[in-house]
């Protein structure tokens, strides 16, 4: 263990209130005595209050105030970001060697009755999500690094349904997590204004010698959300949707990432959006279907028409391939 993990492991080998030797805590410890007691000196020059007692039951103990003190994490905070680190890592967190040597530091430095409540806590809880491409990890610790630390990038992108890629330079701004996927919000020099890049979609990213400053008050979080979601300042004409649906179906339809920003009335049989026009026209109809016939669109025509076109479509298709 490093230095800090040995000092930070007699602390808390003092926190459980016993008086402890220099050759006990060496042997637990496994290293040197001499080391201990550069180490408790340390301690004691970092303001931690360490007696020291001669004699024959004499040893090392804490301060009755600082030994009452929290020194660490109480069960639910050890809980909770053990169970954040499992959201994380199937997400895809780039660092996840790092994330992985916390919680085992975490663990380390509990005892045997906390220990137990963690495992309690950790064995019935899973996170399932989208495996994520392992060869994406590099790509995500470089796009961090550069947004932390204003590095102008240097990288290929290809768009969706193209074969070829395209060099750009990049200021990364931040990183968003969307839907099982990693997104990374930057200035392209390229188009002169702010974009979102898909990470999956990002190869040979390297390091330029520009730098760049970040604005203070931007938040990728905000920008990625205001170019999905629907604003009404922003839209343009609109036009109501009447659903109607069995009550199982309708709360997960107004729950959906779009439509569920645009609900205006909603009953147990039925539910009304307010979209705008031309979305209802285009993308609108695909986030209908997958709901098949557990709703039905009453209102517009036009909108049940395209349903209808989209799923002949298809019938026609599979019917002749």
């Amino acid at each position: 263990m490093s230095k800090a993990d040995n000092m930070l492991s007699i602390l808390w080998l003092l926190k459980t209130g016993k008086r402890m030797t220099a050759k006990q805590l060496a042997e637990i410890l496994e290293i040197n005595i001499r080391t201990v007691y550069r180490y408790i000196d340390s301690l004691c020059a970092s303001g931690v209050p360490i007696i020291s007692d001669a004699g024959h039951n004499g040893g090392y103990s804490l301060l009755q105030h600082f030994n009452e003190a929290p020194l660490f994490f109480d069960l639910n905070e050890q809980k909770a970001l053990i169970h954040a680190a499992a959201f994380a890592q199937e997400a895809g967190y780039p660092f996840g060697a790092d994330l992985h040597r916390a919680i085992s530091k975490l663990k380390r430095y509990t005892n045997e009755e906390q220990r137990d409540a963690i495992d309690r806590h950790s064995i019935g809880f899973e996170v399932i999500q989208p495996p994520v491409d392992p060869s994406l990890e590099s790509t995500l610790q470089e796009l961090e690094l550069s947004v932390a630390n204003g590095y102008t990038l240097s990288m290929e992108y290809q768009k969706a349904y193209q074969t070829t890629r395209q060099r750009r330079h990049i200021d990364p701004y931040g990183l968003v997590y969307w839907k099982g996927n990693w997104y990374i919000v930057a200035y392209c020099h390229l188009r002169n204004t702010i974009r979102s890049f898909r990470a999956d979609r990002v190869y040979e990213i390297e390091r330029t010698e520009a730098s760049f400053q970040r604005p203070p008050e931007f938040s990728a979080r905000h920008f990625f959300l205001s170019n999905l979601l629907p604003e009404a300042d922003k839209q343009g004409n609109t036009i109501l949707i009447k659903v109607k649906g069995r009550p199982q179906s309708l709360p997960d339809l107004c729950r959906h990432w779009y439509l569920g920003h645009t609900v205006i009335e909603r009953s147990e049989a039925q539910v009304i959006f307010q979209v705008d026009e031309q979305m209802a026209h285009s993308i609108l109809p695909h986030y209908l279907l997958p709901y098949g016939k557990s709703i039905q669109v009453e209102e517009p025509a036009f909108v049940k028409e395209r349903l209808a076109a989209i799923a002949a479509d298809l019938f026609h298709f599979y019917q002749s391939t």
